[in-house]
């Protein structure tokens, strides 16, 4: 089943009434919104409830985490990326999203949505209109006020009785804290002590986390003591609603009982918006009484004592996380430590930093672990851009144009294109950094098919590039020209502006991106030309580099060219191996629009083998793929819809209309996730 629910941490406590009343909603109501205060658990009785729908729904349960996010206009990007919805075109992308899902019989989960009312308000509701069997669970602390919306309330765990759901959490908190802590629950006068503290804590689950860490170093009578202390001092005078005052009382508490330098790093660490890891911690958060070399080691202890939760991810290593409640806390110390902006720029220099050196690294051995640490820092690359354009335009710039390979190759077409029009409006218009931001917008607009303005940026492009004599940013200038008069149909031109001839004449490194990218563009050229044998040395001459490089991207784009010159001259058997590895190379890099290309080409490969009804599957199949990036073949190409076309073609002529029409439909409900 397609999907992307996260791992559930730990065994749920309690809630049994929620979840069968969430089983109860889910079949027939279509937006349902969790409430609560912050830390009551709603996100983990969503992905109960979720992990339980999953059987129901045929395309999917699809978590959105949203406290990362902070820029309302990235909300339908985040929805549909997530989706599997990399759509390319220039057109609304809330229309594409309402598009695509209106057939789908899936349920979104939209986890905390209190900072993005209004927009989530809007979407839901665009979509909900649209597709008539989607489901939307939402959590948020206040309702989105949508209409329909059916309203279910997260309370605090029950906290009466020797056996509370609320004393059975705090528990099992402090025996995993401490072992020893087991003795203390089954003593009955000290079971009560206990008890007390739970009731003192309302039954808030993040509360009782935090205290069950405690016992680690402490007594339950010393917490019952000093808990009841604070909440003595703080309650008379919050204004807070009780179960909010309840949380923040108990976050404080915590927060007090941190040692000095505990604190100072909960309070820088509250500038990253989603997960990170230690060296990120470490070049954001060192700094005076907190050097380096013991970030490592206060970080260890704010995860002991639950204030910071820990993951390890396959290929990624250790990651952490502060919950949205306990992050607003730590900023708004680090707001009264007048930190805010020094740490907020060191954040997000770091992430500059990082996009360099994925920039360098992307067309070597480590594309692939590149692709995924990206990824994986999407929300944080975010927030640094964000940053960047409000305090230092040129630096934005140079990042956004930094991060290309992010939005060309790995399915970040809107955003890129938005970050880097605001980079370039804001700031400089001459240097490297505004050259490759512009040339970074052309292959954006490039991917949206709008030829047009991607052939006049390749033309501004060339004459920055020629400013700075630069020959690798004249190059890549020359390919994103080339492919702009190519598509459309030209590739003459297109020869002219990156054939060998003109990479000569440009001179550079042989192995650079942009002496890559023209060869990528010669090859696809001569194709077009059917000038099949020059297209097929171009494309292994492309190959061999990449392979030399470690590189996979570009490589998988040179097989392709391979398969395209291969069937131009009639070898069907080879052509289909040659798009067989082009197709692993891209699945490989997530990149929806090759898989898109390359199912179309392996369809008209096999059609010539005479297996009509594979290539009519591979053709339905093609076709849900670029329904994900939003575009049939690349905008209409004429050669690569007349390819598309010889293939179903063959395929009927093979075996017939009736059995085309099925096994293409067959194909088409082929999994994308």
């Amino acid at each position: 089943m397609p999907g992307n629910l996260p791992p559930q941490s730990a065994r749920l406590v309690g809630r049994e009434r929620e979840l069968a009343e969430l089983e109860g909603l889910l079949p027939g109501r279509r937006l349902i919104t969790l409430t609560g205060v912050g830390g009551v658990g709603k996100t983990r009785l969503a992905l109960r409830a979720a992990a339980a729908a999953g059987p129901e729904r045929p395309d999917g349960v699809w978590w959105i985490e949203l406290s990362p996010l902070r820029d309302p206009d990235l909300l339908t990007a985040t929805v549909a990326h997530t989706v599997g919805l990399a759509d390319h075109r220039a057109r609304s992308l809330d229309e594409e999203l309402c598009a695509w899902m209106a057939d789908k019989k899936l349920l979104l989960v939209l986890d905390t949505c209190e900072h993005l009312i209004s927009a989530c308000r809007h979407l839901v509701g665009e979509l909900l209109q649209s597709a008539p069997e989607l489901t939307v669970l939402t959590t948020s602390r206040e309702p989105l006020g949508s209409p329909g919306e059916r309203l279910v309330e997260v309370r605090p765990l029950p906290f009466e009785g020797p056996d509370s759901d609320a004393l059975t959490l705090f528990r099992r908190r402090a025996v995993a804290a401490s072992p020893t802590a087991a003795a203390a629950f089954e003593d009955p006068e000290r079971a009560a002590v206990a008890a007390e503290v739970c009731r003192r804590l309302d039954g808030i689950p993040l509360a009782l986390e935090l205290a069950g860490a405690r016992l680690r170093s402490w007594t339950l009578e010393q917490m019952a003591q000093r808990l009841g202390a604070r909440f003595d001092v703080l309650t008379d005078t919050d204004a807070l609603l009780p179960r909010h005052r309840t949380m923040r009382t108990a976050i404080g508490w915590s927060h007090e009982l941190c040692e000095p330098v505990e604190r100072l790093l909960w309070a820088r660490l509250s500038v990253f918006t989603g997960d990170f890891d230690v060296a990120a911690a470490r070049a954001v958060c060192a700094g005076g009484p907190l050097p380096a070399s013991r970030v490592e080691r206060v970080l260890a202890g704010l995860v002991a004592k639950s204030v910071v939760r820990r993951t390890e991810e396959r290929g990624a290593g250790a990651r952490y996380r502060m919950l949205d409640t306990i992050r607003e806390y730590g900023h708004d110390w680090l707001t009264e430590l007048g930190e805010v902006r020094t740490v907020a720029d060191r954040h997000a220099h770091w992430y500059l930093a990082l996009a360099q050196a994925a920039d360098r690294g992307w067309m070597g051995p480590g594309q692939v672990d590149w692709y995924r640490r990206m990824t994986a820092e999407h929300p944080q690359l975010r927030t640094a851009l964000e940053q960047l354009l409000g305090c230092e335009p040129a630096a934005a710039q140079e990042m956004a144009g930094a991060l290309w390979f992010f939005w060309f190759a790995c399915g970040h077409v809107h955003e890129g294109r938005a970050f880097l029009e605001r980079s370039l409006r804001a700031g400089p218009r001459t240097g490297a950094a505004y050259t490759q931001a512009l040339w970074a917008l052309g292959l954006t607009v490039l991917l949206q098919g709008d030829m047009d303005s991607a052939r006049g940026l390749g033309e501004e492009c060339t004459r920055s590039a020629d400013r700075l004599a630069d020959p690798e940013r004249e190059l890549r200038a020359a390919y994103l020209h080339a492919v702009a008069v190519m598509m459309p149909g030209d590739s003459v031109s297109a020869l002219v502006l990156a054939g060998p001839r003109a990479r000569a004449g440009h001179g550079g490194r042989s192995s650079g991106p942009g002496w890559l990218l023209c060869r990528l563009a010669t090859g696809f050229a001569l194709c077009d030309l059917e000038r099949f044998e020059e297209a097929a040395e171009e494309a292994r001459g492309l190959r061999e580099a990449c392979a030399e490089l470690g590189e996979r991207w570009l490589r998988a784009y040179a097989d392709y060219i391979l398969a395209m010159s291969a069937l131009g001259l009639g070898h069907h058997g080879e052509a289909a191996r040659h798009v067989r590895a082009m197709l692993s190379g891209k699945r490989l890099l997530g990149d929806r629009f090759g898989i898109a290309l390359g199912l179309d080409l392996l369809a008209a490969a096999v059609a010539g083998l005479g297996d009509g009804e594979l290539a009519a599957r591979l053709l339905g199949t093609g076709q849900a793929w670029w329904r994900t990036v939003g575009r049939p073949q690349m905008g209409g190409s004429p050669a690569l819809t007349a390819l598309r076309d010889e293939g179903e073609r063959r395929a009927r002529a093979a075996i017939g209309d009736a059995a085309y029409e099925t096994a293409f439909m067959g194909g088409t409900a082929a999994a994308t996730g």
